[in-house]
């Protein structure tokens, strides 16, 4: 693998799996929940950025945000690689799918004046 995000990640899945002591499905449970975790913290960031914690205000920017977000993908990431070693060949097949499925094909130029 020479992609250095997948690089990374996959790092980040064995330090976590290194760490715990834990069954392995017990490990990818905790892992897939941490998502949620992350994903809950995205939340709270857009509600911080709209001033909309009556205690808070505005506790957050957009660029919180993002960061929140990026922290989700990183995490979805390595609980894909945790469960899987072959995760960078299994996103990108999926990507391919979703990619066929919602975006359209560029028509080629010669059939489009037609």
């Amino acid at each position: 693998m020479t992609d250095p995000t997948w690089q990374t990640i996959t790092r980040l899945a064995a330090r976590f799996e290194d760490h715990s002591t834990l069954p392995r499905d017990q490990r990818i449970l905790l892992q897939l929940l941490k998502i949620q975790e992350e994903a809950g913290e995205v939340a709270e960031a857009v509600i911080g950025a709209m001033g909309q914690n009556p205690r808070k205000g505005h506790s957050h920017t957009w660029e919180d945000v993002e960061s929140e977000i990026c922290d989700v993908v990183v995490t979805a990431m390595v609980a894909l690689t945790r469960m899987n070693p072959e995760a960078p060949t299994v996103f990108a097949r999926h990507l391919s799918r979703i990619a066929a499925r919602d975006l359209p094909e560029v028509e080629d130029a010669t059939t489009a004046d037609r």
